[in-house]
């Protein structure tokens, strides 16, 4: 094993780089693995547990040879396969032994559900001879890693207590790479690999993800990594002069067409939203959706497959609705309903506008464009609401701000600091607690914010103390 860098992988935050993890998520799943990841890995910790779950897809594999749907050849590979993971794990201790068994996990798992169909099998059990390979000669890895093999284009990524998997996105991110440089050979490799691991969901051909994930079990599909699945084989068509390639593409269209949670897009009173995670219909995450699009015009535009185009007009209309419902005026949500999002998400969700801009020439996207870029360059708008608190209380002066930023409060009399404070806050008004001196009088203050880009925005107001009323006389 050696450490390389593979200049045609787009690099970690980047935006094809790998799907987001919903939110609520990420914090837990970049210090360990799930808790329902490990609450798998403990139901398959008794020998009878795993004695009944080998039973189980031993069986699903003997069905699908008696069925006629395998060979024998097949049947006794994939046999084969599942049963050194099994030895191995036997020998593996800790992590290494661990990520095995959730590999192992979701075989069972799937083949308990009858989702370990014929054309799963591939993509499955190189899963399992991969990790196997992986956690008796690799090193350990911390979350999100990536890792390659010198006999394979394929990009895996390491999830915890998934094992490594099969990273979809980033393959065909990749993909675009070699696109990009005219690596023909390497292309043709990586799309060749993957046509051979593409299973049918719904009726169409499609590029699954065989683990848990933000709430998801396995199988499920992204429409934005089968989108950028499209949009690189229709590239690596007329690239390498390849029609093949194109008719790969085609079969993998109708995935839009077919509703969550089997395909990726739900059908809407004014189009078809297209979405992040087949599980989650009602996770409406607009990068996600716009990147989508942005791979339907380009395979469109080669391919002038005329139910792609009805697609994108269909998802073009929802993603308009979409946008206005994420847009703050000043940053973005990241999802319709949702908190603000972080900086990666609106740099990426900023590019993918300007890509669908630059692709489709819709002056609405142009327009967004123009707007989402100057949030990235704006400084947060200050005002102040509270101007005037009583002597000698403690009284909340109250603000309001445009988008995220650490806003700071500085109040001053002659020189000296009655107060000065600071704090990470939303959009819309919040308030910083004063314990007002007993003199009154009128006070400068200044409000400073510095968003999560970095600029710098402040404002500069008076606040005025007024006496404490005075007691009747008799």
């Amino acid at each position: 094993m050696h450490q390389r860098t593979d200049r045609a992988l787009p690099p970690i935050g980047s935006p094809l780089a790998d799907l987001p993890t919903p939110r609520q998520f990420r914090a837990a799943a970049a210090r360990a693995a799930s808790p329902a990841a490990q609450a798998r890995l403990a139901r398959s910790s008794t020998p009878q547990a795993r004695r009944a779950a080998a039973l189980t897809v031993r069986g699903e594999l003997k069905k699908l040879l008696s069925r006629g749907q395998i060979t024998d050849a097949q049947h006794d590979e994939y046999r084969a396969i599942y049963d050194d993971a099994l030895r191995t794990r036997s020998r593996l201790s800790g992590s290494r032994g661990d990520a095995l068994q959730g590999v192992i996990n979701n075989t069972n798992f799937m083949a308990s559900r009858g989702d370990l169909t014929a054309s799963r099998l591939p993509a499955i059990f190189t899963t399992l001879k991969r990790n196997r390979e992986w956690w008796t000669t690799g090193r350990l890895l911390s979350y999100g890693e990536r890792v390659e093999f010198n006999d394979s284009e394929l990009v895996w990524q390491y999830y915890p207590g998934e094992g490594i998997q099969l990273q979809v996105l980033g393959t065909f991110g990749k993909g675009n790479g070699l696109w990009m440089s005219r690596d023909g050979r390497r292309l043709g490799e990586l799309l060749d690999e993957m046509t051979s691991l593409a299973s049918t969901r719904g009726g169409a051909l499609a590029w699954e993800y065989y683990f848990y994930f933000g709430g998801g079990r396995p199988p499920w599909a992204s429409a934005m990594a089968q989108a950028t699945g499209l949009q690189v084989y229709a590239r690596a068509a007329e690239l390498l002069k390849k029609p093949a390639y194109l008719a790969t593409a085609k079969k993998g269209v109708q995935l839009f067409s077919v509703n969550a949670t089997t395909g990726v897009g739900v059908k809407t009173s004014s189009g078809r939203r297209f979405l992040l995670y087949s599980f989650a219909p009602s996770q409406q995450v607009i990068n996600g959706f716009v990147q989508t699009l942005v791979g339907l015009n380009d395979y469109w535009e080669i391919s002038r497959d005329a139910r792609a185009r009805t697609l994108f007009k269909a998802g073009e209309r929802q993603a308009r609705l979409d946008l206005a419902a994420t847009d703050t005026g000043a940053w973005s949500l990241y999802q319709i309903g949702g908190a603000e999002a972080d900086l990666n998400y609106q740099t990426e969700v900023t590019t993918f506008i300007h890509n669908l801009c630059d692709r489709s020439e819709i002056a609405f996207w142009c327009q967004a464009d123009r707007r989402f870029s100057g949030y990235l360059k704006a400084p947060p708008e200050l005002e102040l609401l509270t101007t005037r608190v009583r002597a000698g209380s403690t009284a909340l002066v109250r603000f309001e701000v445009s988008k995220m930023s650490k806003v700071g409060l500085t109040i001053r009399r002659d020189g000296a600091t009655a107060l000065a404070t600071s704090a990470t806050v939303s959009r819309g008004p919040h308030g910083y607690a004063w314990k007002v001196p007993s003199a009154p009088g009128t006070y400068d203050l200044v409000l400073s914010g510095t968003d999560l880009a970095g600029n710098y925005g402040t404002t500069k107001a008076t606040i005025t103390v007024v006496g404490r009323p005075g007691r009747a006389r008799v």
